[in-house]
């Protein structure tokens, strides 16, 4: 792949416009919003000028209303060879494709599942979508050439391409994306007509589960319009959820409430939690013993400051990503390096070694947060291999 075109210089389509360009390619920057190009190009992403032939494979970046007229417009300006786009919702926008007439042999339907909860070209990083999913959904009209293209697009992002039908795809994000998202912007809400103290309080965990709320008021709305048929359900199982944990509570605020209803609202409320704990373990998995995930040990030197692995383990919680576990090596190993639990999650004095002693240290993580942990450390001034 030698050229390419970016249709949309948002946090996503930025994102991969920087990504292409890193790789070598010549990446032609397309938007109504002239200012957005000219940051977008500013920050490397690409240029402004338009191809003086059709390109390699143009990225339809724009929301998944617009999506079918935009791909459309530029098919018919036979802007590029072939065609894919980034909207997180596929059945709808295929369906307004073919009912707009448009080639769908040169189409490859996408969705990176990255993002930040910055929108805009000047939130857009090049690693955005290392080691992250990204969903490929060809129709049955797809051509080996077109789906070839936008697997080599993926494999220059540094993501992982998973193939999918478009409703198989739109049931999936509806459970892992769409619903959570919907849920923190609930959750948010709450804290408009909170008192102010209350709001002073709000610690690391209400912030990590309101993160995404911040998000694009008007591009979620398109996106939650767009998936509704997928959606509604999830949320009418989650309101019959609600509704069971409403009544709980209120049976336990009641004065004086009888030893029976007492045992039962705790019951019920202890079996939605279970529930809870049983679906975090299915995406979760532990990284030791039966149906572990693989795990990325990074190999960070110490050095000889003071309170050297004390400042280490601070930098990763400012990077606030997470560790499975740490290795710590001796300056002098005659042996396998011991596993220790991680200090910050268990709380836990080390066993097995003294980190004083140690002048390197192996921090265990998930594979897709070893690149981000690697460039947050390096940038802190860390020596990582």
């Amino acid at each position: 792949m030698h050229t390419a075109a970016v249709v949309g210089t948002g946090l996503i389509g930025t994102s991969i416009a920087l990504a292409l360009t890193a790789r070598g390619v010549t990446t032609h920057l397309i938007d109504r919003d002239p200012d957005r190009v000219r940051i977008a190009a500013a920050r490397g992403a690409g240029t402004p000028e338009p191809p003086s032939a059709p390109v390699d494979i143009a990225v339809i970046a724009v929301p998944p209303s617009h999506t079918a007229r935009t791909l459309a417009d530029h098919q018919k300006a036979e802007l590029a060879r072939v065609y894919t786009d980034v909207a997180s919702v596929k059945a709808l926008p295929h369906a307004e494709c073919l009912a707009l007439g448009c080639d769908t042999t040169t189409l490859v339907g996408g969705h990176p599942l990255a993002g930040r909860d910055r929108s805009g070209p000047l939130a857009a990083r090049a690693e955005l979508f290392q080691d992250h999913h990204w969903v490929l959904t060809p129709s049955p009209d797809t051509s080996e050439f077109a789906l070839n293209r936008a697997l080599e697009m993926v494999s220059l992002c540094g993501a992982v391409p998973v193939l999918l039908d478009p409703p198989d795809h739109d049931r999936a994000v509806a459970l892992v994306s769409h619903l959570p998202h919907l849920m923190a912007t609930l959750t948010a809400a709450r804290l408009r007509e909170g008192e102010a103290y209350a709001v002073r309080l709000a610690g690391r965990g209400m912030r990590d589960a309101t993160r995404v709320a911040s998000g694009d008021a008007g591009l979620w709305a398109d996106i939650l319009a767009a998936n509704a048929a997928a959606l509604a359900p999830l949320l009418t199982e989650l309101s019959a959820d609600l509704a069971t944990a409403a009544h709980a509570l209120s049976r336990l605020s009641a004065t004086a409430p009888e030893p029976e209803a007492t045992a039962d609202a705790l019951a019920d409320l202890t079996a939605i939690l279970h529930r809870g704990v049983e679906g975090r373990s299915r995406i979760t998995p532990p990284y030791d013993g039966p149906g572990a995930r693989p795990h990325t040990v990074l190999s960070v030197t110490l050095g000889g400051r003071d309170r050297p692995l004390a400042r280490l383990l601070d930098d990763v919680d400012e990077a606030r990503l997470e560790l499975t576990g740490l290795e710590l090596t001796g300056p002098e190993p005659s042996g396998p390096a011991t596993a220790v639990p991680d200090p910050a999650v268990t709380g836990l004095p080390y066993a097995g070694a003294t980190p004083a002693a140690a002048d390197s240290v192996g921090l265990k993580v998930a594979p897709d947060v070893a690149h981000a942990l690697t460039e947050a450390l390096r940038n802190r001034g860390w020596t990582v291999r």
